[in-house]
């Protein structure tokens, strides 16, 4: 008997991000070849080719608001999104087709266009590391969730950044036909069929501007000058006279943290570095200020939720010597 085919729809518009729209597309072609009945249609406002990120234009098979009812609506992300108002119109196409869709997903900033055509309020989701804040602000209504790869909230998706949407497009590829034909995709394309940690391990852990504070700035400036030094609570509020009641104070009013915490999210970020230089763990956690292995495997673990030695295996070179890592 003929496999159902699964309409997908894929939604886009000028400044798109290539790689958005081809690696879940990529994903379900490739399910095809082991069994899978997807059909992938794309549609812009107009049924206009759309230029994309690189350069490329992208021809779409039909209007948004004239296309036909799809199991699966993808919107695709584009840098201009988080600075900019969404296209009135681009909205209003992800307003119109969501309703009659199976499920709705976005790609990285997708959830922008999401969030404009009023998808987001009530529910969980994400979108890449550098502006979910700015996605918690402008619809506050969604709680979204900074660390998630993607996040399912009953039939709406959302993902992370760019290569997260190969994340989510697996996903629901699970969803749709279960892990064996996944696992035979995810080896195909060799990629991971489910990713260790969330996005923080492809960020950095410190963003945002520089404190404001002059006492804030000099501690910042010390510990980021030599993280292996003495930085316990005690040792910095006397380096900049103060008392460490007074120092947390001042760390949670501006930052949100505690000067503990900063200063472990310092010694982190060079422990990452060093194992991406090259370091095994045990030099990355002296190098970097930890005062053993232990404690270094107990913040990746807080932190990205796997250990050194397999964020080194995973995320430290795409050299053809690297090849013998973990295999899908």
């Amino acid at each position: 008997m003929e496999r159902r085919q699964h309409r997908v729809g894929i939604l886009v518009f000028d400044g798109m991000k290539m790689l958005d729209l081809s690696g879940p597309a990529e994903v379900f072609s490739e399910a095809n070849r082991f069994g899978a009945g997807y059909r992938l249609s794309i549609v812009s406002v107009g049924g206009k080719a759309v230029r994309s990120s690189i350069g490329v234009q992208v021809p779409a098979g039909a209007d948004a608001l004239d296309a036909p009812a799809f199991d699966t609506l993808l919107v695709v992300g584009g840098d201009a999104l988080p600075t900019s108002p969404v296209d009135p119109d681009l909205a209003a196409a992800a307003a119109d087709l969501a309703p009659r869709a199976g499920r709705v997903a976005s790609i990285c900033t997708g959830a922008f266009v999401l969030g404009a055509a009023g998808l987001l309020d009530g529910r969980r989701a994400t979108t890449h590391w550098q502006h979910t804040a700015l996605l918690a602000r402008r619809h506050p209504g969604a709680r979204v969730e900074p660390d998630a790869i993607f996040v399912r909230d009953g039939t709406t998706y959302t993902s992370a950044g760019v290569t997260a949407g190969i994340d989510l497009a697996l996903a629901l590829v699970e969803d749709d036909h279960g892990p064996d034909l996944t696992r035979d995709v995810a080896r195909s394309l060799v990629v991971y069929m489910q990713r260790a940690g969330g996005q923080s391990q492809f960020s950095a852990s410190l963003q945002g501007p520089a404190p404001q504070t002059p006492v804030l700035r000099l501690v910042q400036d010390a510990v980021q000058a030599d993280p292996t030094a003495d930085h316990s609570l005690e040792a910095l509020a006397t380096r900049v006279r103060v008392s460490p009641r007074h120092l947390t104070r001042m760390f949670r009013a501006e930052l949100g943290t505690t000067p503990m915490k900063y200063v472990e999210l310092i010694r982190f970020d060079l422990a990452k570095a060093l194992l991406d230089a090259g370091h095994n763990a045990t030099e990355a956690a002296a190098l970097s200020g930890f005062p053993s292995y232990e404690s270094l495997r107990r913040a990746f673990a807080r932190h990205l939720g796997l250990s050194p030695t397999r964020y080194r295996q995973r995320f430290a070179t795409t050299r053809a010597d690297g090849a013998r890592g973990p295999r899908p």
